[in-house]
């Protein structure tokens, strides 16, 4: 069942993300925040979960791309699953709703950035509507290694298509 994340969510999405650290395949953070920063890097629309027989198994939620008002309809999509739980389509359900959500919400472009070693994770943007838009070559580091990132896009045809 895929429902609106509430606070009391809190350590499992952040267990879960915590998880998602620990791969290093999923993002450049290396400290899992408390919900108090969490909190504030989200949007206060579209945080969802998905939850089976009681437990949140995965979430999805967005983050402004700016502060500038021109980039108002314009966000970074995150989709976490539970270690234990992937390939269950989790992700998918999530990501379909989440898109249809972010479109209720106005958000006319999604966008995501990507290790390209996370094969599932690009399967699934780019099954979904996503393009890929480019390579940015060694962008950052992670644990002293330079990393590349795929970035994807994904524009409403909803919003902001007239």
């Amino acid at each position: 069942m895929i429902r609106a994340m509430t606070a009391a969510d809190a350590n499992d999405v952040l267990a879960i993300y915590a998880y998602g650290l620990s791969t290093r395949n999923a993002t450049f953070e290396t400290r899992c925040p408390d919900w108090a920063e969490w909190d504030r890097r989200h949007h206060p629309f579209c945080r969802l979960v998905f939850e089976q027989n009681g437990r949140v198994a995965g979430w999805a939620a967005l983050s402004p791309m700016s502060q500038r008002v021109c980039y108002r309809g314009v966000a970074e999509i995150s989709v976490y699953v539970a270690g234990d739980c992937s390939g269950r389509k989790i992700g998918s359900r999530l990501l379909d709703n989440a898109i249809d959500v972010s479109e209720d919400n106005g958000i006319w472009t999604l966008f995501a950035s990507v290790f390209p070693e996370n094969e599932a994770t690009l399967r699934l943007h780019l099954g979904r509507g996503f393009r890929r838009l480019g390579v940015r070559e060694r962008i950052a580091q992670l644990d002293g290694v330079w990393r590349d990132t795929v970035i994807l896009e994904r524009r409403s045809t909803k919003v902001g298509a007239d």
